[in-house]
């Protein structure tokens, strides 16, 4: 191995264990991470953790784009192995879930209270529409293989709003469903941070997944997926 290759090497294994310290930290202090107090976990002085991440708004960074790839990718596995639209749908749903039980505060940082003073860049952005595009991309398959038809047109300001989107994101969607899809997404990512931030504590207690697949199922209904 050339001597460049394995400084290159031993930055990306520097950087993962920074991130896997920095994640910890959010654990117990939320997205108020302190460079200082990940590089005092580390051993290592603050000013050689700043050759790796400039700032904390740079480390934040890229623990935001590690959560947004991460659920995208258990919820896109999850749609691979499945049969029909509304199976791959339920799937993915499932998945992030999933995914979000076993990492909360990963979850907390992409979807919950933003953090103050910080301004996601735009490397945030392709990373974060994952699982959005995951559901239109079901929409879709069902759409063009006739298994779902769109309703009535959109109409009003919101309609006007989405078209250009819906052109450019899925071409292949009617507004009308690039406007469910987006609703859908929103309406199971606050599922899930309702779960995990308390709000079934003393209603759903034993049975929260299958409340969750009548959410699931309730969201395919209005984009006109069914079984």
């Amino acid at each position: 191995m050339s001597a460049a290759n394995l400084r290159a090497r031993v930055r990306a294994e520097m950087t993962e264990e920074i991130k896997t310290v920095a994640k910890r930290h959010l654990a117990t202090d939320g997205a108020n991470l302190s460079l200082r107090a990940v590089a005092r976990d580390l051993g290592m002085a603050s000013s050689a953790v700043y050759r790796y991440f400039a700032s904390r708004d740079d480390l934040l960074t890229a623990l935001i784009i590690d959560a947004y790839n991460a659920v995208g990718e258990a919820a896109e596995q999850a749609a691979a192995s499945a049969g029909t639209p509304l199976e791959k749908w339920l799937a993915a749903g499932h998945a992030a879930r999933e995914w979000a039980l076993s990492g909360p505060h990963e979850w907390a940082l992409i979807y919950g209270s933003p953090v103050p003073g910080y301004q996601a860049p735009q490397d945030t952005v392709v990373p974060a529409t994952r699982v959005l595009l995951l559901l239109g991309a079901t929409l879709t398959e069902a759409y063009t293989s006739g298994v779902l038809v769109s309703r009535e047109p959109l109409a009003g300001r919101f309609a006007e709003e989405l078209a250009p989107i819906a052109a450019s994101v899925l071409p292949d969607l009617p507004t009308r469903l690039v406007a469910d899809a987006i609703a859908a997404y929103f309406q199971i990512c606050g599922a899930i941070s309702a779960e995990l931030f308390g709000q079934l504590n003393k209603s759903v207690e034993e049975d929260r997944r299958g409340f969750f697949e009548y959410q699931l199922r309730g969201a395919a209904r209005q984009a006109g997926l069914t079984a």
